[in-house]
């Protein structure tokens, strides 16, 4: 189980790209000690693309990446592997890693207890399929060679294309939505209070009998992250970055 400190920040899909790299400022300003915090979690999708396996996504963000090894040696960096970057622990060595397997993760803060997600999970059975292929060593190795053959043109055209897709907007009906996918959550082995994702892109949060679902903006979209406090109650405060 994961023990949430007081003040810990949880940012979520920064797409970081060739054009979108506030991730990046983020961190600076992290390390600079302008944003003060005990604990960061990332939530997932912090990059367009970085799998472990295919060189040219760690080559091409190799500054955030030693950057965030440089402060997991400061603070306890948490990071949720989402469907755009996964296979890390050997990218990030100092940083508690947390695959698609071990996903949702319970964690504590206070007496209240949380389950947490990139947000990825109990899709369709086509999903998880694709999840499996698309994590495979061995076929990542290959793809990793022919990569490289190709001059990284496979990779790179991948990141051109991810930089341009459209992933700000709503999702019609996302209460519904929730509602049907949290019943798939077994949170009857403690009494779970909140249920946070990222994933989706939609800030918003929902209350269901005594669970709360909290999805957490997109930083590409919103530039802002949620730092957890505690009184008589949990509390996500959003904080807006300078750019």
């Amino acid at each position: 189980m994961i023990t949430i400190q007081d003040g810990a920040i949880f940012l979520s899909d920064a797409h970081s790209n060739v054009h979108r790299n506030d991730f990046h400022r983020f961190l600076e300003q992290l390390d600079a000690g302008e944003i003060q915090t005990p604990q960061l979690f990332l939530m997932g999708d912090m990059f367009d693309l970085l799998v472990g396996q295919i060189n040219h996504t760690i080559t091409f963000y190799q500054p955030t990446i030693n950057l965030i090894n440089k402060l997991s040696r400061q603070i306890e960096i948490v990071y949720f592997e989402g469907n755009h970057d996964f296979n890390l622990q050997k990218i990030f060595p100092g940083v508690n890693v947390i695959p698609i397997g071990k996903q949702p993760a319970l964690c504590q803060f206070h007496e209240h207890y949380l389950l947490l997600s990139h947000g990825d999970i109990y899709q369709d059975k086509n999903y998880r399929r694709y999840t499996k292929i698309i994590r495979n060593p061995l076929l990542l190795t290959l793809l990793n060679i022919a990569d490289k053959l190709r001059s990284y043109r496979i990779s790179g055209a991948i990141l051109s294309k991810q930089q341009q897709k459209s992933i700000c907007r709503e999702i019609p009906d996302f209460n519904r939505y929730v509602k049907q996918k949290i019943q798939k959550y077994d949170i009857g082995v403690s009494k779970i209070d909140f249920i946070c994702e990222g994933h989706y892109h939609q800030n918003k949060e929902f209350v269901f009998d005594t669970v709360t679902y909290k999805n957490f903006a997109s930083f590409a979209c919103d530039m802002h992250y949620c730092q957890i406090s505690f009184t008589d109650k949990i509390v996500f405060k959003e904080v807006l970055t300078r750019g």
